[in-house]
C-alpha cells in the first residue's frame, strides 16, 4: 500500500510559472508541507512499510504561502498567503489520487502565520501574530472558503496560535509577546468566539507561548514556548474550559548552551528575528550564545510520546507521556533539518515527517512505539524554505 505525501513552498522570483501535478494511481495518504521560498506545493507517494517517499508533482501556490489546515473530513486543503494581498485559498482534495484543485479564495484580515480548522469544519481560526489579533472565516457547505472574516478580535502582543479542544466548545489562543494564553467558547448558535471565565492564564514572563497541541483524551493541552524553550502542560477541566498547569519541561538538555530569546519590542514579518544591530568597531572574541527558538509540537495519535523542535540547534525533543497524569518526562532528542520550523505526525503514528526552513530536504522517521525515539528512514528532496506540514488519509 502506497501513501502521497503533499510538500508546499513559496517562490518569490519565478512568479507566475506554471506547474503540472501528477498522482500515483495508488494513493492512500496525502501530506502538505508549506515553505517560504518556492511558491508551490510538492506531492510524493508514501510506502507505509518504510516510509519511503517518491516525488509526484507540483502545484503553484502563490508567493509566502505558509501555515495550511485540513478540514476535519479530509476533503479540502486550504493555504495561507502571507504576502499581499493576505488571503486564503480552498484546495479540493481528489479522493482517489489526493491531487489538488484550487476551488476559492477569501481575503484574510492580516497577514496569518496559524490556520487551524473547527470541529465541525464550519469555521477556520486564524492568528495574525504582527496584527495582534484573531479571526475567524466561515465555511460553506461546499467545504470551500469564500467570504470575509466572520469575526475580528483584538489580543494582546503578538497571538501565534489558535486551536479547539476535542469537542470543539473550547478555543485557546497562545500570545507570545503578552505571555497568556487567552481561553474563549464557541457559542454553537452563532457560531462566535466569546471569552470564557477567566479569559485568560499567564504563563511565566518571557517564556513566550507559540504553538498548542490537545491530547487525544482531551484531558491535557501543551504548549511548547518559542523564548525559553519548554513545554507546558496544562490540565483541561472538560466542564469549564479552563485551563491549570501542572508541569513545565525544558525542549533542550541543561548543557545545550544556548540563551534564552527575547520576544521583538514591535512585530517582525513572518515571526523572523528581527535584525541585529550592526556589530561594534570592537566586537567581542568571542561570539555571544545563541537565543533559544523553539518552534512546533505535535503528539502521537495514542498519546504516548511528544515531540518539540528547536530552531537555533535544529533538533526535535522527544517526551514520554504518563498515560494517568499527562506529565512529560523528556527522553531525548534528534538532529533535524536546518532550523525546523514545522514537523507533523502520520496518522497511524509511526512515522513523523520533518522540514527546515533553510534545508532542500525533507526527513522521514520511524517512531520506535515503545520508547518514542525516532530513526531516520530517508531523507528526500523539497522546495526551498518547507516550514508547514499536514497529513490526509484519504477518504
Amino acid at each position: 500500500m502506497q501513501k502521497v505525501i503533499l510538500v508546499a513552498a513559496t517562490c518569490l522570483t519565478v512568479a507566475g510559472a506554471m506547474f503540472t501535478t501528477t498522482t500515483p494511481s495508488l494513493a492512500k495518504t496525502m501530506v502538505y508541507v508549506s515553505a517560504a521560498t518556492d511558491g508551490e506545493i510538492n506531492t510524493y507517494s508514501m510506502d507505509d512499510k518504510t516510509g519511503a517517499l517518491t516525488p509526484a508533482g507540483n502545484v503553484k501556490a502563490g508567493n509566502s504561502v505558509m501555515p495550511m489546515t485540513v478540514s476535519p473530513d479530509g476533503t479540502h486543503l486550504y493555504a495561507v498567503i502571507r504576502s499581499q494581498p493576505y488571503r486564503v485559498l480552498s484546495y479540493e482534495i481528489d479522493p482517489n489520487t489526493g491531487g489538488l484543485t484550487e476551488k476559492a479564495v477569501a481575503a484574510l484580515p492580516d497577514s496569518m502565520p496559524y490556520v487551524s480548522a473547527e470541529k465541525s469544519g464550519r469555521l477556520l481560526f486564524f492568528a495574525s501574530y504582527g496584527g495582534n489579533k484573531i479571526a475567524s472565516l466561515p465555511v460553506g457547505a461546499d467545504g470551500l472558503v469564500k467570504d470575509g472574516a466572520k469575526q475580528v478580535v483584538l489580543t494582546g502582543r503578538n497571538a501565534h496560535s489558535i486551536a479547539s479542544d476535542k469537542t470543539g466548545k473550547y478555543v485557546f489562543v497562545s500570545n507570545l509577546g503578552s505571555d497568556v494564553v487567552l481561553q474563549y467558547t464557541l457559542n454553537s448558535e452563532t457560531g462566535l468566539l466569546e471569552p470564557n471565565a477567566p479569559a485568560s492564564v499567564s504563563t511565566k514572563a518571557g517564556q513566550g507561548p507559540r504553538h498548542i497541541v490537545i491530547s487525544p483524551d482531551n484531558k491535557s493541552v501543551y504548549i511548547v514556548t518559542e523564548l525559553s524553550g519548554e513545554v507546558i502542560h496544562y490540565a483541561l477541566d472538560a466542564a469549564k474550559g479552563t485551563l491549570t498547569e501542572k508541569d513545565v519541561v525544558a525542549v533542550l538538555a541543561p548543557d545545550a548552551g544556548l540563551e534564552k530569546g527575547v520576544a521583538p519590542a514591535a512585530p517582525a514579518a513572518f515571526n523572523v528575528p528581527q535584525k541585529p544591530a550592526a556589530a561594534p568597531a570592537a566586537a567581542p572574541a568571542v561570539a555571544p550564545p545563541a537565543k533559544i527558538w523553539a518552534a512546533d509540537i505535535g503528539i502521537t495519535p495514542d498519546g504516548k510520546f511528544l515531540y518539540a523542535s528547536e530552531r537555533s540547534t535544529s533538533t526535535i525533543a522527544i517526551f514520554a507521556v504518563a498515560s494517568d497524569t499527562g506529565a512529560l518526562a523528556r527522553v531525548g532528542f534528534v538532529e533535524t533539518e536546518k532550523q525546523p520550523r514545522g514537523f507533523r505526525i502520520d496518522p497511524t503514528g509511526r512515522f513523523l515527517i520533518a522540514s527546515g526552513e533553510k534545508s532542500e530536504q525533507l526527513s522521514v522517521y520511524g517512531i520506535d512505539q515503545k520508547d518514542g525515539s525516532l530513526k531516520r528512514v530517508g531523507r528526500y528532496p523539497v522546495g526551498k524554505g518547507a516550514n508547514w506540514i499536514e497529513i490526509v488519509d484519504l477518504q
